[in-house]
């Protein structure tokens, strides 16, 4: 199994990346730690205070822009998306804490454009909600996101703009930024793994976009399954004994699903791109609605020629991915699988007794009568829906639009409780920007023991969530199945 992006020289004496070497890959990145221009403390200034700074380095060029990808074997044609760098693969940006990222979407598409960065407690100007944070970015257009994130992790990177980020999503947009630990385990390999689908037409285009009838259901669900730009299922071959660490995120315009592991004992290292204590999925599975994340510690078997798989439970199960242990064994001891470290950046817990409490109900989408002929054991007819196409959903009674004013507003450092009532009739995945939460047990007695920024609730239950307010700005709580943002599933809060 290779890693995700070529591992940098180590320095020998540690087996770590050397200092000069990082500095290196990060300025080919455009990425420049800030420790690298910081001056040591009480250490006598270089220069004089009257010369300028030095310049930072150019930041890396991400140009937005059409491309073909082959997920059908000849001669059936290739398909037009957008991809970045003219590759179809979603890039893997990879920085150390502490160093900042700065990167230049330059959209060559024709529509316009914002990236969100899912999961990142950033600055509220980074956040790239086009029509929120930022302008979008008009077609010709270039944006500089230019941000330090606060915490180690596994993010997603996701087209973000009000009423178009469905298209841009489905057209191939995405990827993923890790931020990686200070000290991060001893691993054999890093491995990144994107899940995206498509809904392909018989000649290999993409189905129009802005279904009405799509956006007030379930979604824009593809018929193609793909992992890190390629058809399922990807293969992979690692040594016998590796320890692999495997980042999971799903960047589906609309699909949620249960994976499941097959042939190998995994444990959860990190939920949302926050370090939990290490746990293993009850019966192997874990739900991953659209935006979810998952860093999991892997020890594949010791016998060559072992097999592990990722399963999708969709239909009669689908294959995401297989791993086939090859080669020579290793040999090298190494302790049990434990945490990778807490994020002292983030509050050992949350005081709920003075925490501001609001509710947020969301309510729209289609009708779904419950039998086609009227019995209760006939079969289940299609979703109905009448009203306006650009409003098809609301939180509060109000549809997310450009000018949306916030539903609560709340001093910086306050915690809030938000009871979030789903009153639609599908399973909603949630996200909150700017902040990470915990579920809550239903009496205030405790919450689940990792954070959490996306989540999914069911159809006609109320969860509630609760969270340090610690990040100035303008924060939406916004659907991550995009047809739905797109037509007024979202909200926003203000942090002051």
């Amino acid at each position: 199994m290779p890693p995700s992006r070529p591992v940098p020289p180590t320095d020998s004496r540690t087996g770590s990346p050397s200092r000069r070497t990082l500095l290196v890959t990060a300025a080919a990145f455009g990425l420049v730690p800030d420790g690298a221009r910081a001056q040591a403390p009480g250490a006598t200034p270089a220069v004089p205070a009257t010369v300028p700074p030095p310049v930072q380095p150019d930041p890396a060029a991400l140009p937005a822009a059409p491309g073909t990808a082959r997920f059908r074997p000849e001669p059936a044609p290739e398909t037009p998306v957008w991809c970045f760098d003219g590759k179809a693969l979603p890039p893997v940006i990879r920085v150390k804490l502490g160093q900042a990222v700065r990167l230049k979407v330059e959209n060559r598409t024709d529509k316009p454009l914002s990236l969100h960065w899912h999961g990142v407690r950033n600055v509220n100007a980074m956040d790239g909600v086009g029509g929120v944070t930022q302008a979008p970015i008009p077609p010709g257009g270039d944006f500089l996101y230019t941000f330090t994130p606060p915490d180690a992790g596994s993010y997603l990177i996701r087209p973000l703009i009000v009423g178009g980020a469905s298209e841009p999503s489905g057209r191939g947009l995405a990827g993923m930024l890790v931020v990686e630990e200070a000290n991060p385990p001893p691993v054999d390999a890093d491995v990144s793994v994107v899940l995206q689908d498509w809904r392909l037409q018989d000649d290999g285009t993409l189905m129009a976009f802005g279904q009405t009838a799509l956006a007030a259901a379930h979604g824009r669900l593809g018929n193609l399954v793909t992992v890190n730009g390629k058809p399922v299922p990807g293969a992979f071959e690692a040594r016998p004994g590796s320890r692999v660490r495997l980042r999971l995120g799903n960047a589906c315009n609309a699909r949620a699903t249960r994976i499941k592991f097959e042939g190998v004992k995994v444990y959860v290292a990190a939920v949302d791109g926050q370090p939990t204590d290490t746990f293993e999925p009850l019966r192997a599975t874990l739900p991953f609605p659209p935006g979810t994340r998952y860093d999991l510690m892997v020890d594949l078997p010791e016998e060559e020629g072992a097999r592990c798989t990722i399963e999708a439970l969709i239909g009669k199960g689908l294959t995401l991915a297989s791993v086939t242990t090859k080669g020579a064994r290793i040999t090298e001891k190494r302790p049990p699988i434990g945490p990778i470290g807490e994020n002292k950046r983030l509050p050992a817990e949350i005081k709920l007794q003075n925490a501001l409490r609001r509710d947020v109900v969301i309510t729209g989408g289609a009708f779904v009568p419950k039998t086609k002929d009227g019995t209760k054991d006939g079969p289940a007819a299609d979703p109905v829906y009448t009203g306006d196409p650009q409003k098809i959903w609301s939180v509060n009674g109000a549809s997310g639009v450009t000018g949306l004013q916030p539903i609560f507003s709340v001093k910086r450092g306050q915690v809030v409780v938000l009871a979030l009532r789903n009153e639609t009739a599908f399973p909603q995945a949630l996200h909150l920007h700017g902040h990470c939460f915990r579920l809550l047990h239903p009496l205030d007695d405790g919450w689940e023991p990792y954070w959490l920024d996306t989540f999914q609730l069911l159809e006609g239950r109320t969860a509630r969530i609760g969270f340090l307010a610690d990040n100035p700005g303008r924060w939406l709580i916004s659907a991550t199945v995009l047809e739905r943002f797109d037509t007024g599933l979202w909200t926003l809060f203000e942090v002051t």
